[in-house]
């Protein structure tokens, strides 16, 4: 046995010439030491001992190196009343450096000795537990341990678990890998482990089905979740409720409902409610046969469920009903039997179906896969049309007379070309009583004096025309799926049918009468989407762009229009642009009036000439694009996407400011609701959104 202390620094050394030479006493402080055999056990009696001298002890004890922290002072007492093993003596050197604030790390084969917060910085072991216990050391030894959660969340287990763990250690929350991190010493982490293995559990039971015997399981999963209080949450079937409440679902094709309680009580509870609600109908078990049921539709239009289900009742039952009964006869009972079942109440959009409780049941699964919400479809159309207009004209007339006063015959001489207003003729008459104008652009002209009369003699003119327009139509429409809906955005023209004027006989009066068609001149779109199980959209589209031609306004026969005009099936994907089709148009016109022979002369032939010619051009062309709304959500964003679309155009839109207009600002549409984009109640426009 070797007996240790160290109130002086002796070397091992001189401990040992020491006892070869048979001391058997020391007096109190002196330190004996000797290089023990490896596995020998210790004993220690270190007294207001200096923290730097017992670890370079430990350090000779061990075979490894031990570096003290500089900022590590003071003095401590390790006293063992018997031998201990090496290990244990270890253990008892780091456990009275905990006491003090300090603690000992092991880092790669050299022991550190530094203050307690400093600890979790050095600590180079770091162990993942998964369900087991993990690779921890034995010991006072501070490690990183990872554990990771199956069922619980890391970032509530947090705010549970750091009182029990020391102030200069740390633990934190990872939320995606939903995993702890923990820095503590390892005995600590151990009981870390087991609190954490007790907590990470489910919260909920598992999922159970529940397939009902007389009840109808769609009208019965609302009463009892209504029964179990607030901490039953129901679920649409298909969709998974993530969190561990009480979720009851049902199942029509099966008739069934899925339960999963948050613990056992819940889950009673819910089979005690519905094994008593699962009762048959007074009705059926006194044998009656016919008992009328109400139900209420949700989505579907109760006069078209009603004729709908009567056809298909009528179609089932009536193979069974003509049994035995021959042609037309089978058909006929068929139609008695199922005649009568099915009623639709208009006021409250309900059925009133009146049939024995296994047919019933039918009906109900039918009832529930029809009366679903129906997805909608915007559709988006625009049309573009983009005209050119150019003219030039040019001509040169004169007249002349050959002669001269007195003679009995004069001669005249001349070009005559146009109409109205570019002709030299009318000119030269219509000018005394000015009913006749010169034509537009450019005319020169040369009168000359005959008996006292000036006569137009030379007219040449020159003109050049062009326009252009742009025509952009957005027509927009919402509509269910499989519905038609229309839009139309122009004016109601008349046009003359008839007429007739009758004369009275006897009075001479004159009474004309005329028979007067409105039609819609303008921009029309009719759309009917069918949207398919993989988001593709058929369209059924006509879609009509008409106009009054300005020049026939005041025609005597009524005025002219064009209409341009599609009408297709198309498919289209959700949210794509497609182009429904186009004109792409470009006409030449042009009319030369001239002298022949002369007004081929090159230049000179140009006074014996009247030249027109004409160019338009139109490009037409009209995209599409769907897009399927399948919620409140969705319909509210889009409203609220187009009215600050519209609120920002307007905004775009205001008069510059002016000092002599009073009014510098027009109207502008109000904020948008507050709740637009959740589909709950909508909140009065004007509201500020938050």
């Amino acid at each position: 046995m070797i007996k240790l202390n160290s109130q002086h620094r002796v070397s091992f050394l001189a401990a040992a010439a020491l006892l070869a030479l048979g001391m058997a006493l020391f007096p109190p402080g002196v330190v004996a030491q000797t290089a023990a055999r490896p596995g020998e056990p210790v004993t220690l009696n270190f007294n207001n001992a200096e923290i730097d001298a017992v670890a370079r002890t430990f350090a000779s004890i061990t075979g490894r190196n031990v570096v003290v922290d500089p900022r590590v002072k003071g003095t401590l007492t390790l006293v063992t009343d018997k031998p201990v093993s090496r290990a244990a003596a270890m253990g008892q050197f780091v456990a009275a450096l905990r006491l003090q604030g300090f603690t000992l790390v092991d880092s790669d084969g050299l022991y550190k000795v530094v203050p307690e917060a400093d600890a979790k910085l050095q600590s180079a072991g770091v162990s993942m537990r998964d369900g087991g216990e993990g690779n921890l050391p034995t010991g006072n030894q501070i490690v990183t341990q990872i554990f990771k959660l199956n069922f619980e969340s890391a970032n509530n287990l947090v705010p549970v678990l750091r009182p029990l763990i020391s102030p200069n250690n740390t633990i934190n929350a990872n939320p995606g890998s939903n995993s702890l991190v923990i820095t503590d010493y390892a005995d600590n982490l151990r009981r870390m482990g087991r609190i954490i293995a007790a907590m990470d559990v489910a919260n909920a039971t598992d999922v159970e089905v529940i397939v009902l015997q007389h009840a109808i399981a769609s009208d019965l999963a609302p009463l009892v979740l209504r029964l179990l209080g607030s901490s039953g949450s129901a679920s649409p079937a298909g969709q998974v409720d993530t969190s561990f409440k009480t979720t009851l679902i049902a199942e029509p094709r099966s008739n069934a409902l899925i339960l999963r309680a948050s613990n056992g009580a819940q889950l009673a509870l819910a089979r005690s409610l519905v094994a008593r609600l699962d009762q048959p109908d007074a009705a059926s078990s006194n044998g009656a046969a016919g008992n009328i049921h109400v139900v209420y539709l949700k989505n579907a239009d109760a006069t078209k469920m009603a004729a709908t289900l009567r056809a298909a009742v009528s179609g089932a039952a009536a193979p069974a009903a003509s049994a035995g009964v021959p042609g037309a006869a089978g058909a006929a009972v068929a139609q008695a039997t199922t005649g009568g079942q099915i009623q639709a109440d208009v006021a409250t959009n309900s059925l009133i179906i009146t049939a024995p409780e296994p047919q019933y049941r039918q009906l109900r699964a039918v009832i529930d896969k029809l009366d679903g919400r129906r997805a909608q479809v915007f559709v988006e159309s625009l049309i573009a049309e983009v005209s050119a207009d150019r003219a030039a004209e040019f001509g040169i007339q004169w007249q002349g007379p050959l002669g001269k006063a007195g003679d009995a015959v004069i001669g005249l001489l001349g070009t005559n070309f146009g109409a109205g207003g570019s002709n030299i003729i009318n000119l030269a008459t219509g000018a005394a009583t000015g009913t006749v104008a010169p034509g537009r652009g450019l005319n020169f002209g040369a009168v000359q004096q005959t008996n006292g009369v000036y006569v137009l003699g030379f007219l040449a003119r020159f003109l050049e025309e062009s326009g252009s327009g742009n025509v952009l139509s957005t027509p927009n429409l919402l509509t269910l799926d499989n519905e038609e809906a229309k839009i139309v955005i122009g004016q109601n023209v008349p046009f003359v049918t008839g007429q007739f004027t009758s004369t009275g006989a006897s009075s001479g009066s004159v009474n004309p009468f005329q028979t007067i068609e409105r039609k819609d001149v303008g921009l029309t779109l009719k759309v009917k989407p069918q949207i398919s199980e993989n988001g593709t959209v058929k369209l059924a589209i006509y879609q009509e762009v008409s106009s009054v031609l300005a020049s026939t306004v005041n025609a005597s026969n009524g005025p002219t229009t064009n209409k341009r005009t599609i009408e297709s099936n198309v498919l289209v994907e959700d949210g794509a642009i497609v182009v429904l089709g186009g004109l792409l148009q470009d006409e030449y016109s042009g009319n030369q009036e001239k002298v022949p022979g002369l007004g081929d002369v090159p230049l000179f032939g140009n006074l014996f000439k009247s030249e027109a010619r004409t160019r338009k051009k139109t490009n037409l062309m009209v995209f599409l694009r769907p897009v399927v709304v399948r919620d409140a959500q969705a319909t509210g964003q889009l409203s609220l996407d187009r009215y600050d679309l519209m609120r920002a155009g307007l905004q775009a839109a205001q008069p510059a400011p002016s000092n002599l207009v009073p009014i510098n600002e027009a109207p502008l549409l109000p904020p948008a609701p507050v709740n637009a984009t959740t589909g709950g109640t909508p909140a009065p426009l004007g509201a500020t959104r938050q």
